[in-house]
């Protein structure tokens, strides 16, 4: 696919061609397949400009579409209304356009919220929910399979900016923390125990590493949005002590937690 940077020149002939937003990536490979891939937590902004990529879609040749949200990180409630409001207004026109559309969800809460999508929405085409890109991509029967897949990888990487592998770990070590093992996240993401952490060090990182930075993340999260003692932050993001939690928040912050949340609720 080539990579357009202005709108105007991928809505001019938007087939054999993508385009990235700072939260999503748009692509059209071929006239009976399109989609997009949707990652961290696009804000309403990010929506109402990925809606105006869609609408190349209303008068297109009829095609399956692939809506991958697997490594969304949050859910804006009002950029969901940008994407409702849409299917809405455009409901007839996506009937005829759409033959069947392929949902990949994500982990946890979001995950709930994406696959409820069209239950506030009626779709009006047929729908199926996926936890994997390439199982959703089989279903809709998209030809040569194995090289689009490895397509969009290369064009989701580029557009995002991090390795697919790191940002699929990351997302499911923020959705499942309470589980997190090695073994169960390679089986997770597909690979060996072995295969992951060889992967991991060519990006610089390590499983450990990125638990750790999950801690963090949650933590955070804790501190800034509830009144949560530090020694149940402490266990809740499974440090064993509140001594190694403060140790572990510190180098990754500079600031002691009880110091960071303080900071953050000063905060107008």
């Amino acid at each position: 696919m080539q990579t357009c940077a202005e709108l105007a020149e991928f809505l001019a002939d938007p087939v054999g061609r993508c385009i990235a937003g700072r939260t999503w990536l748009y692509f059209y490979p071929h006239p009976g397949f399109c989609g997009f891939i949707v990652w961290g937590a696009p804000r309403e902004d990010d929506l109402k400009r990925l809606v105006g990529v869609l609408e190349v879609e209303l008068g297109a040749a009829p095609h399956v579409s692939l809506v991958d949200a697997r490594r969304a990180e949050g859910a804006d409630p009002r950029g969901f209304g940008v994407l409702e409001r849409y299917v809405r207004a455009h409901h007839e026109a996506l009937g005829r356009a759409v033959t069947k559309l392929a949902i990949v969800r994500p982990d946890g809460i979001v995950g709930a919220i994406t696959s409820g999508f069209f239950g506030v929405t009626p779709p009006p085409y047929p729908v199926s929910i996926f936890e994997d890109r390439a199982r959703a991509i089989d279903w809709l029967g998209v030809a040569d399979a194995e090289r689009v897949l490895a397509e969009l990888a290369r064009e989701e990487e580029r557009a995002s900016g991090s390795p697919p592998l790191l940002r699929d770990l990351r997302a499911r070590l923020d959705a499942r923390l309470d589980t997190a093992t090695l073994a169960r996240a390679a089986k997770a993401l597909g690979v060996s125990e072995r295969s992951l952490q060889r992967k991991l060090g060519e990006i610089g990182t390590t499983f450990q590493l990125e638990v750790n930075r999950a801690r963090v993340r949650a933590a955070k999260r804790m501190l800034a949005e509830t009144d949560a003692k530090l020694t149940q932050v402490a266990h809740d993001v499974g440090c064993a002590s509140l001594a190694s939690f403060s140790a572990l928040f510190r180098r990754a912050t500079g600031e002691a937690p009880s110091a960071w949340r303080e900071s953050r609720r000063r905060r107008p």
